[in-house]
């Protein structure tokens, strides 16, 4: 059996400024917190760093003086460590590449708010800086969006079906919550 390479779990923009969005959604995000917290529970019991990570704009919400731009009342705290971005990518100008070199990690866990947006930029740049990235999509979130072209609305699920087809053995492993966890 060949070992797991060292991993980090980044929880990705799991923030209150969503709650100000007007996309953020009238249903039940239950499933999506539910799947985040048994990933979250099984990294930190594996002894795999969770890393919080922050989006900071010129949006109102996401602007520092909001006093959103922290995490969801039923997020754990204790992060190993936290970043701040302004890129839709978690390494641009954030030090997180350094971070996680320096402490030997090599594969890369991707959970958080926008599945499409925020998480897949991040698939995207590590895997290109050649990390092993593992998706969870259950443990990612996005909303409905509407094609300023022709008009025509995508469900939350057709872009996490999207995002996983164009991420698919090009940039990660699409997992599960018990897929990645079983191979921590």
């Amino acid at each position: 059996m060949t070992p797991t390479p060292p991993s980090a779990l980044l929880v990705i923009d799991v923030q209150q400024s969503f709650l100000h969005m007007p996309y953020w959604p009238l249903g039940d995000v239950t499933p999506f917190r539910q799947s985040l917290l048994r990933l979250e529970a099984g990294c930190r019991q594996a002894l795999v760093p969770v890393v919080h990570i922050f989006h900071v704009d010129d949006d109102a919400p996401f602007q520092v003086a909001s006093g959103h731009v922290r995490p969801f009342d039923w997020l754990p705290g204790d992060p190993a460590v936290t970043f701040t971005k302004h890129t839709h990518n978690a390494f641009t100008d954030t030090g997180l590449d350094l971070w996680l070199r320096r402490r030997g990690v090599q594969r890369l866990i991707i959970s958080g708010i926008r599945t499409e947006q925020c998480c897949e930029t991040t698939t995207r740049v590590g895997s290109d800086l050649g990390y092993a990235v593992d998706f969870v999509s259950e443990a990612t979130l996005t909303f409905p969006m509407t094609h300023a072209g022709t008009g025509q609305t995508f469900s939350a699920q057709d872009i996490v079906t999207r995002t996983e087809l164009v991420l698919e053995r090009r940039f990660a492993r699409i997992a599960t919550v018990d897929t990645c966890l079983s191979s921590l």
